[in-house]
């Protein structure tokens, strides 16, 4: 019998577990990995094929993912025994690639035995877990193609290779200190690097750190003069920064920890968490000010298990970079860009191929949103139909690219704001691995209709290829149909901080009736003037001039943001009455930024979409009241959010805490949704909502808008595999892209 497995089978430990299975069932034969997968071939009696079949498909390791088994008649071979045959050359790459995979349960005795070899190495792992995806240069996944071909293996160590019945047979990144990557601590004391790193931390030291798919800049995450001192050198002035805890006991420490959030926590991706955290918890002000979540993960390498429970206490463990470029991670070039910030640098010789962050979820509805998809979910690929190959090259901000082909749609890790050098070869070279990785050569490119983004300008540079422009909030909207499974027609719900929209206005409030291949702008916010253009993005009191003067005119009330600003007030609104830098905008997130400044959150942002995160950390979650908001009948019908600010502005006025305003405002605008969804399911019988867009990371906001659908009847879709954010809009134009190629 000729078999075929199709998936991710591919360095999770699958030809010894079809070796181990042949053994079992008296089968001889033998099995291979190629371009496509996996290959055997088997024979014995017919009975014992058959259960073969059936335990490959149902008996697979931890970290594989059968998605196909196929089995064709052949004629026997005589073979006795059954062998694991080298991986032939050539062919196209269809196979997926697995994600990396924190330390399983097996590695951490080794780890921890001092009578094991491999006993406090910093490097240990076998076939269920360790580094894949980051030191993969190409396909078959054997060693030779990885960032390990430098590290021959020692005696022992091939001895365990070539072991049917060894943990790590065939495991491709095996080594131990004998023949693997060695750590050294570069810039600190002599003696061993652990130890004198776990002393410069306690010092109040910042450390450079080399992880599985980049460096992190890490600090004592209780020692505030660190934490601040760290933010300096980072020019990082409010982001939170996520926390490493030695285990589950020290993040119930830190936060609210639930049945989900453990699930989360413990899960071999390792995101990071964000989770309410407690109060007097002993973590730093300056690690995440003003915000009453924190983001938390587990150790999920052998280096971090050993550094933490060193520590017995939690690090500061952020993105090895400059604000606002990528993490790094090339060892020259870190050593060189980050010297000015770490004071010394925890370092490796195995290589990292493709650069990879941390992935970050919020438990929500007894699954996970994705916030960013990056470390141990890449390069999971998503399921959906494409008749042709494409590439989308995504947006501006929070940037993935996508190539897609056949049933497999490839989101990338995460790529971060195109608004560097690194950042926009970042993205080129990972355009290029992918290509590579997978074998796709694009027919199809898809982008963005905003003609300054990097990635659409990009797009137009290629000449090999079919273009199509896809519009930003359909892409939100199909990429929310893709996480889901299905091809519509919903009504889309895309709200976010700005989008080019084909009338020339900015968009980012919209209501669309959409299916995969296309849409009908069916409502929207009504649109305000954006006062300086993107200098309003960057200081939201413009944009609370702008709609107090459109709610307000000449009357507008003495409010504090009016008097903080009062020299510059009347020009800016001068600037929108003139329409000069001043574009229309039905932007949601501009809506949320208005409301922050008027009521007293910043003038003045440092990172994107701070002023309503920091809105929707102010409001009080148990509150029910909303506020109305006018919905003005037409094709589109518009939602008036003006009236929102005037009630939030009369409650102010009055008196009322603001923390009880932040959140009639949030479900003022959740009631919106609801009901201006009611007006076009009665126009288009459509009884489904798809909710997107980067606005739709605020959990409150996403809680209480779908709460308000499901009394109204309606299916709600969300995100959970991919993100809501810009990050999933590459997803969203791959779709668009293949369903108007079929």
């Amino acid at each position: 019998m000729a078999v075929r497995v199709d998936g991710v089978v591919q360095g999770v430990g699958f030809r010894p577990f079809v070796h181990a299975l042949a053994d079992r069932f008296g089968l001889a034969g033998h099995v291979g990995n190629d371009a496509a997968g996996v290959f055997a071939e088997v024979e014995g009696a017919r009975q014992a094929v058959a259960d073969f079949l059936t335990a490959v498909r149902e008996q697979a390791p931890r970290l594989a993912v059968v998605e196909r088994v196929t089995a064709a008649e052949i004629a026997g071979l005589g073979e006795t025994g059954f062998r694991i045959v080298p991986s032939p050359a050539g062919g196209g790459a269809r196979t997926l690639v697995s994600a990396d995979s924190a330390t399983c349960d097996d590695c951490l005795r080794e780890l921890h035995d001092p009578a094991d070899r491999r006993y406090r190495y910093p490097f240990v792992n076998c076939t269920n877990c360790g580094p894949r995806f980051t030191i993969v240069r190409s396909v078959p996944y054997d060693r030779p193609a990885t960032t390990m071909a430098p590290f021959p293996m020692c005696a022992d160590c091939a001895r365990e290779y070539h072991d049917p019945g060894d943990r790590r047979f065939h495991a491709q990144p095996v080594c131990c200190p004998a023949c693997g990557p060695a750590l050294r601590l570069l810039g600190g004391p002599a003696g061993d690097p652990i130890e004198s790193t776990v002393d410069l931390l306690r010092t109040g030291h910042v450390l450079a750190i080399k992880g599985l798919g980049g460096y992190h800049l890490a600090v004592d995450a209780c020692d505030d003069a660190a934490a601040r001192l760290l933010r300096s050198r980072k020019h990082r002035e409010d982001k939170p920064f996520a926390v490493m805890v030695p285990g589950l006991a020290a993040a119930r420490e830190l936060c609210e920890v639930d049945d989900l959030a453990i699930r989360l926590l413990t899960d071999r991706r390792r995101p990071i968490v964000l989770l309410p955290r407690r109060q007097g918890s002993g973590v730093a002000g300056a690690v995440a000010p003003g915000n009453r979540q924190l983001g938390v993960m587990l150790p999920y390498t052998p280096l971090h298990h050993l550094l933490l429970e060193r520590l017995a206490g939690p690090i500061v463990l952020t993105s090895g970079n400059i604000s606002d470029e990528p993490i790094g991670y090339r060892d020259d070039e870190v050593r060189e860009r980050l010297g000015p910030i770490a004071d010394a640098f925890l370092v490796h010789d195995r290589a990292i191929h493709i650069r990879t962050d941390d992935s970050v979820v919020r438990p929500f509805r007894g699954r996970a949103q994705l916030m960013r998809r990056s470390r141990g979910y890449v390069p999971e690929p998503v399921t959906a139909a494409f008749p042709r190959h494409v590439l989308a090259c995504g947006a501006q901000l929070k940037n993935t690219f996508c190539l897609a082909k056949d049933r497999r749609a490839f989101l990338s890790h995460h790529i971060g704001d195109l608004e560097n050098y690194e950042t926009l070869r970042s993205f080129t070279e990972g355009i290029e691995h992918f290509r590579r990785l997978f074998d796709v050569h694009p027919e199809v490119i898809a982008h963005d209709l905003h003609p300054e983004y990097l990635s659409t300008k990009y797009a137009l540079e290629q000449d090999d290829a079919e273009l199509v422009g896809v519009q930003h909030h359909h892409a939100h909207i199909a990429a929310c149909l893709a996480d889901n499974g299905v091809a519509g027609p919903v009504l889309g719900v895309a709200f976010d901080g700005l989008g080019y929209g084909p009338d020339g206005t900015i968009w980012g409030g919209e209501l669309l009736l959409a299916d995969l291949a296309g849409f009908t702008r069916v409502g929207h916010l009504a649109p305000v003037p954006m006062p300086g253009g993107t200098a309003a993005i960057k200081q939201p009191w413009r944009m609370a001039a702008a709609y107090l003067d459109t709610a307000y005119g000449a009357g507008v009330p003495g409010l504090d943001v009016v008097r903080r600003n009062e020299s510059r007030w009347p020009d800016v609104v001068a600037l929108g009455h003139r329409a000069i830098n001043a574009p229309l905008t039905s932007s949601a997130g501009r809506l949320f930024d208005a409301v922050a400044a008027i009521l007293g959150t910043r003038d003045a942002i440092n990172y994107e979409g701070q002023a309503a995160v920091e809105l929707e950390q102010l409001a009080d979650p148990g509150e029910r009241g909303a506020y109305r908001s006018t919905i003005t009948p037409g094709e589109p019908l518009v939602v008036v959010g003006a009236d929102l600010v005037v009630s939030a502005v009369d409650e102010l006025r009055a008196g009322v805490p603001v923390p009880l305003i932040a959140a009639r405002f949030h479900n003022g605008v959740a009631a919106a949704i609801a009901h201006a969804c009611v007006t076009l399911r009665e126009r288009t019988g459509v009884g489904t909502v798809a909710l997107s867009g980067g606005v739709f990371q605020n959990l409150l906001l996403l809680a209480r808008t779908a709460e308000a659908l499901e009394r109204a009847g309606f299916a709600v879709l969300t995100h959970s595999r991919v993100p809501a954010n810009d990050g999933g809009v590459s997803l969203g134009q791959a779709v668009v892209a293949a369903a108007q190629a079929g």
